[in-house]
């Protein structure tokens, strides 16, 4: 069933919403309305579709979730993504690895400006395309009419396998992050085995699709206090190191002091691995954009969200970083060498006891928990949004909402059982789940810099309320340059020599993906995919200093079936 509406309604008087009025309807647009059929004609009046909703109605599409997140749940939610404690916690082991503690301080710093920039310029797109695609849909407005097929494709694909592959890794942690705690409990006597680890994640995993099963109005209060348990968290854990740890590190060896353990020629090549961390936790910029139909004021909401909570990130992260560099105690003979393979938590139980260990070793399980359940939710709006396009199979399905909860369960839960499917992976190699890991920010940041790429390319953006003004054009370059950088260093081994166990097959992976993508572009896609499909239209009659009051208070909504 193809549904198009037409919606007669009052004229916006900022420049920003005059100049979508001047926006011409796309070839994709155009294919749909004369393929539409049979017509049924409704009246409703002007005032009941707030701002929101009639810019969502411009961009082609009908409201259909509750506009329930505010300024401190729409934050919370975007600093929840990256996980900052937890994430620390769980990828300081490669900077370790590559070349000490000043590997770790100098590329957190390096890197997570290159990844401020990928947060800068995905911000500006949201706050001109707010919808549930996020950067998938600003391909229609970005690209050539006659590319946005291909283009767009692309980009939603690798936007999704992304989601996936990181939900699947965030669940993986969490897992490892709870055991880690059971283990040292323990005292190290009880050591996880991988069946146990991947047994945890699938129980893990089907807790969080229960959550997001929720409405929207239970999940935006489950989210709003995430964020002041999370600074709690992280402050009181640097007291507590730089407090309790009585054999600091100078300032001389934490800043200067390269030791790399990776096997790794020459030194400042290992060096580079460095980067890893702060890369992964600094990524899925664009899962705020994907609730953009469930926050009131989007269009400021939403970027102003993502900027802030990856400023935090990347200021934040850079110092927990110096903290734990601080007091990461004998690193080749102990820290790297521990029985649980988790670093941070060897430390936390050496410099603060055991006690104090399994508390932040518990408290940043519960952070990931909470990564998890909004990228899920991220995750299941993606897969409804790309249903609504019917770029995927059985869209139909997906896209369906639940009368209840007012939300696409089937969309949550087709994507949770697809992350316990992918961990499965994990019973018979870690090798190749750990690919599949390292395959998130590498789809994710390519997902966003295809349609960068295509606004510094053919000059269609026209800007939201949050733009970068001239310096966005270098903030737009520095973000594909870096992510091209960056992608080269994420497809390499990190451990020298090579074997199968270390070896990093995500260059295998993306080869697979990328056949799999086009074979099924040529097989199928091309068929019936044509880009964002118009689901709805704002048309603008009279002009507003010329329409009465009784113009104003009706508008025309055309739903073709």
């Amino acid at each position: 069933m193809e549904s198009t509406t037409a919606i007669e309604g009052g004229h916006r008087a900022s420049d920003f919403d005059a100049a979508r009025y001047r926006r011409k309807s796309s070839v994709i647009a155009a294919k749909a309305l004369e393929a539409a059929g049979e017509e049924r004609v409704d009246m409703i009046e002007g005032h009941a579709l707030s701002e929101a909703d009639r810019r969502l109605a411009e961009m082609g599409y009908v409201q259909v979730y509750k506009r329930e997140f505010s300024w401190l749940s729409c934050f919370s939610f975007a600093l929840s993504v990256s996980g900052l404690f937890a994430s620390v916690a769980t990828t300081f082991v490669y900077p370790l690895e590559a070349g000490g503690t000043a590997s770790a301080v100098w590329c957190w710093l390096i890197s997570g400006f290159g990844c401020m920039c990928i947060a800068l310029s995905v911000s500006e797109l949201v706050s001109a395309y707010p919808t549930s695609g996020g950067l998938y849909f600003t391909c229609k407005y970005l690209a050539p009419e006659e590319w946005v097929p291909e283009i767009s494709w692309l980009c939603g694909w690798l936007n999704l396998l992304g989601q996936i592959a990181g939900v699947a890794s965030t669940e993986y942690g969490c897992a490892q992050l709870l055991l880690a705690a059971v283990s040292m409990n323990t005292n190290f006597s009880y050591v996880p085995t991988d069946d146990q680890t991947v047994g945890v994640m699938a129980a893990l995993t089907l807790f969080h699709g229960a959550l997001n099963s929720m409405n929207t109005a239970a999940l935006e209060k489950l989210t709003r206090g995430y964020v002041i348990f999370h600074i709690a968290v992280l402050v009181s854990c640097c007291i507590a190191l730089l407090a309790m740890c009585k054999d600091k590190h100078s300032s001389e060896y934490v800043w200067t002091n390269v030791t790399p353990d990776a096997g790794w020629n020459p030194t400042g090549w290992s060096f580079l691995f460095g980067f890893l961390s702060a890369s992964w936790t600094m990524t899925d910029y664009d899962a705020t954009a994907h609730i953009a139909e469930e926050i009131k004021n989007p269009e400021l909401k939403a970027p102003w969200s993502i900027a802030l909570a990856l400023g935090f990130t990347y200021i934040g992260g850079w110092l927990f970083t110096i903290v734990l560099a601080y007091c990461s105690g004998d690193i080749v003979n102990s820290t790297l060498e521990n029985p649980i393979d988790q670093p941070v938590a060897f430390i936390f139980y050496t410099v603060i006891g055991r006690p104090g260990g399994v508390f932040f070793t518990v408290a940043a399980f519960i952070i990931l928990n909470f990564t998890a359940m909004t990228a899920i939710q991220a995750g299941a709006r993606t897969v409804w949004a790309y249903s609504r396009d019917e770029l995927l199979p059985l869209s139909r399905v997906w896209f369906k909402i639940n009368k209840k909860t007012n939300t696409p369960l089937y969309s949550v839960w087709v994507f949770t059982i697809i992350c316990i499917l992918i961990n499965l992976i994990g019973l018979g190699s870690y090798a190749a789940i750990a690919a599949i890991f390292n395959l998130t920010a590498i789809a994710l940041d390519w997902s966003y810099c295809i349609p960068i790429i295509c606004k510094m390319a053919f000059g269609k953006f026209e800007p939201g309320p949050f733009h970068l003004g001239k310096a966005g054009f270098w903030i737009n370059a520095w973000a594909v340059v870096w992510t091209l950088f960056v992608s080269i260093i994420f497809i390499l081994p990190t451990i020298r020599p090579v074997t199968k166990e270390n070896m990093n097959y995500v260059c295998v992976i993306l080869v697979a993906v990328g056949l799999f993508a086009v074979i099924y572009w040529y097989a199928a896609g091309r068929y019936y995919y044509t880009g964002p499909r118009v689901k709805a239209q704002l048309v603008v009659n009279v002009p507003s200093d010329e329409r009465s009051s009784d113009d104003v208070a009706h508008e025309k909504v055309m739903i073709t079936e």
